[in-house]
């Protein structure tokens, strides 16, 4: 009865000053909002990240053919990793050849014992058409059925190629959504013919739609998924052989790269680190120069957690000084009310109330100013995030340790910085304070 005495008096208190009392508690809103919003973001970011880089495999090992430093070396013959250089219409094009080969592949399977699958992918950029539709530089994918998952790859219809396809070159092609409905429209493209280059392939699938990652086969960064198209490797080596031309101003380049990427997948996620020393170790001893690069899944998961926790602690950080400030102003304002309410003060302790009654008295006015404002600052913090998503597309994730947090340290705040302006009044001489003018 008595602490629910005090409460009432201090919320009859401060509604006496209904403007000056929702001002103090301002600040304390505006700092639980923001807190709240700004850990959403960064816990949002963060677990985009994070669902990005697990959809490469957080056991997997991806070996990828990377360019060398742009240093093209002299040489003969062009089955080695060097470049040769040969003429056409008196203009100059070179045939770079670099990057992971078909006996890297075989090598990794024969050697490599702690893996369950190893996935290799060619990356052909080629024009894809039908009935005058056309896709002017598709990605054609050519690669083997583990891909589908491996990749996560999911189908909408249809089937994806087999082993037999793969052992029998069959022209068969498996379509990203986007590549369907930008060759086909609203049509069925299912069991329709495509070409690919000056080759007929016949469209057995077609994916489900995808959101644009960079967790991409082929290693070519961020695209939109939904254009793929998926070969078998027999047919993409078969059909269009090794050697890709890239016109340049004043000439055109030539390149020759059996293989853009090598996917292992780890049996046990402890042998991660292992295995991609394993696998630099064998591809260093047949490449002389640095044509590849190991990437590793788990690794990039462990960091972007790290950072992103990091972040998480800036921002809250930062967001955590707007409390501090709505703290400070009510500590400000209770020490102007000590001022004001002297005489009460005075009257209160002649009529036989304690010192404790009251720093009580004070300290329930800066908790129900904190508790309040921290209350409608946990509904405005949500609602931040949610109109961020909505309006610009950002993914936000407002979690309960965040709510807790904020509103904890909030009420803490109010509390702290209530005690000195509480003390402060109970420590008046009642005879000075009834002198009070």
């Amino acid at each position: 009865m008595k602490l629910g005495f005090v409460l009432r008096l201090g919320v009859r208190n401060l509604l006496l000053h209904k403007l000056r009392s929702f001002l103090t508690m301002l600040g304390t809103i505006l700092g639980v909002a923001s807190v709240i919003a700004m850990l959403a973001v960064g816990e949002g970011s963060k677990r985009h990240a994070v669902e990005q880089i697990r959809k490469l495999g957080a056991s997997n090992v991806i070996v990828r053919s990377v360019k060398p430093g742009g240093r093209d070396t002299e040489g003969k013959g062009d089955n080695n990793n060097s470049s040769s250089s040969i003429s056409q219409t008196n203009r100059v094009a070179r045939v770079l050849d670099y990057g992971l080969k078909y006996a890297d592949w075989r090598v990794l399977q024969n050697a490599i014992t702690t893996v369950d699958e190893i996935v290799p992918v060619v990356l052909l950029q080629k024009r894809v058409e039908v009935n005058g539709r056309r896709i002017g530089n598709a990605r054609v994918l050519g690669t083997t059925p583990e891909i589908q998952s491996l990749k996560q790859v999911e189908l909408w219809r249809g089937r994806f190629f087999t082993h037999d396809d793969l052992d029998a070159s069959s022209n068969l092609a498996v379509l990203g959504m986007g590549a369907a409905r930008k060759l086909f429209g609203y049509r069925d493209a299912l069991h329709q013919t495509i070409l690919i280059g000056d080759g007929a392939y016949r469209v057995v699938g077609i994916l489900r739609p995808e959101v644009t990652s960079s967790s991409s086969p082929g290693g070519v960064g961020i695209d939109d998924l939904n254009d793929d198209v998926y070969i078998p490797l027999t047919a993409a080596r078969n059909r269009f052989g090794e050697l890709q031309r890239i016109e340049r101003a004043g000439g055109r380049d030539y390149q020759r790269i059996q293989l853009s990427e090598i996917t292992l997948a780890v049996s046990d996620e402890r042998n991660v680190s292992e295995t991609a020393s394993m696998v630099r170790r064998l591809l260093s001893r047949t490449h002389t120069i640095e044509d590849f690069e190991v990437q590793v899944p788990l690794e990039l998961l462990q960091q972007a957690q790290r950072e992103k926790r990091t972040w998480n602690i800036v921002l809250g950080s930062i967001a955590g000084i707007s409390l501090l400030v709505g703290g400070i102003g009510i500590m400000n304002i209770m020490l102007a009310t000590v001022t004001e309410r002297t005489r009460e003060i005075g009257i209160r302790r002649a009529l036989g109330a304690r010192r404790l009654d009251i720093i009580a008295q004070f300290l329930a006015e800066t908790t129900v100013l904190s508790t309040l404002g921290g209350t409608i600052g946990i509904f405005l913090g949500a609602a931040i995030p949610y109109a961020v998503t909505h309006f610009f597309g950002i993914e936000t994730a407002v979690t309960f340790w965040s709510v807790f947090l904020a509103f904890g340290i909030s009420v803490l705040i109010g509390i702290v910085f209530g005690v000195y302006p509480a003390r402060r009044a109970a420590r008046m001489n009642p005879i000075e304070a009834l002198r009070h003018q």
